[in-house]
């Protein structure tokens, strides 16, 4: 069962890497605006679903954004087909991460709660 996990953790690492690169420099949706940064990738025991977490910053508006991604889903799997040489590719489900945006909120509150306490 480790060596399963392993080969998992692989597969989604590598998958990270790729699907990074085709929405870098593949997709040419011009709905897809901002820095969309891959996060997490996480894949179903039997490789037919991915969910692909992304990240997305300084987008014009982040739904629609999500939503050209959702649509592009089936080129960004036929491009993930052609690189990583897996017997079959799995659906992909794009999700979004928001761990960045919060993580900049507490960074932010925190900012304007300790120069208080300093006094």
């Amino acid at each position: 069962m480790p060596e399963s996990k392993n080969r998992l953790g692989r597969i989604e690492e590598e998958y990270k890497k790729e699907i990074s690169q085709i929405i870098d420099y593949k997709l040419k949706n011009p709905n897809i605006t901002g820095m969309i940064s891959v996060t997490k990738v996480k894949v179903t025991n039997d490789l037919k679903y991915s969910r692909v977490y992304v990240s997305i910053l300084n987008s014009k508006n982040v739904k629609e954004t999500l939503a050209a991604l959702k649509k592009s889903s089936g080129f960004v799997r036929s491009e993930l087909a052609k690189r990583v040489n897996l017997r079959n590719t799995p659906e992909i489900i794009f999700e979004l991460d928001d761990s960045m945006e919060y993580g900049a909120r507490i960074d932010t509150i925190l900012k304007e709660i300790l120069p208080k306490k300093e006094d």
